[in-house]
């Protein structure tokens, strides 16, 4: 039975890979990043323009409370200070609810947003959708995006351990060079 459901699982993948339409593959450093509104596990409802201004770090992860997204947000809250001395604003987003949202927020002490985009929409602007029919996953995207809504920097598949640190000095570098 395992064999099976690790099979169907597979399956689902290819397909989804196959079928995930990438229309927005052409988003570029210096595009205007595409605008949202989502509620956060606040039940707030939060839009990038309500960001500008400021620095934002948008990261697309897969699902709350697993391995590598925990480590990932983890990693964001253990280094909210030194972020937030960047003039940084933390916006998580993935396909799961909003009560799932609270739930992982309080369990590891998020100090963040993370933004329910249950459709997956918003992920699909930003190319970080998985579809694998008859499930979503966010992919292990995120931007930076500066004061004016402007994608600064983009990182496709990251790695959860070092994610942060690459974030911090791309923001000291973007700043920099203002």
């Amino acid at each position: 039975m395992r064999k099976l459901k690790n099979l169907f699982l597979s399956a689902c993948y290819l397909i989804g890979l196959l079928l995930t339409p990438h229309a927005n593959a052409a988003l570029q450093i210096g595009d205007t990043a595409p605008s949202f509104s989502l509620q956060d596990q606040h039940q707030k409802m939060v839009s990038l323009e309500d960001q500008l201004g400021k620095w934002v770090v948008l990261y697309f992860y897969p699902k709350n409370d697993t391995p590598g997204c925990t480590t990932e947000a983890c990693s964001f809250r253990d280094n909210i200070n030194h972020l937030i001395a960047q003039q940084a604003v933390i916006l998580g987003v993935s396909v799961d609810s909003v009560a799932s949202h609270k739930d992982f927020s309080e369990k590891f002490k998020l100090p963040f947003s993370l933004l329910a985009d249950e459709n997956g929409k918003v992920a699909a602007q930003y190319d970080a959708i998985l579809n694998l029919g008859v499930v979503k996953f966010a992919r292990r995207h995120s931007f930076i995006i500066d004061p004016t809504g402007k994608i600064a920097r983009i990182y496709r598949n990251v790695d959860p351990q070092k994610h942060v640190a690459d974030i911090l000095k791309d923001l000291k570098q973007l700043q920099a060079a203002q």
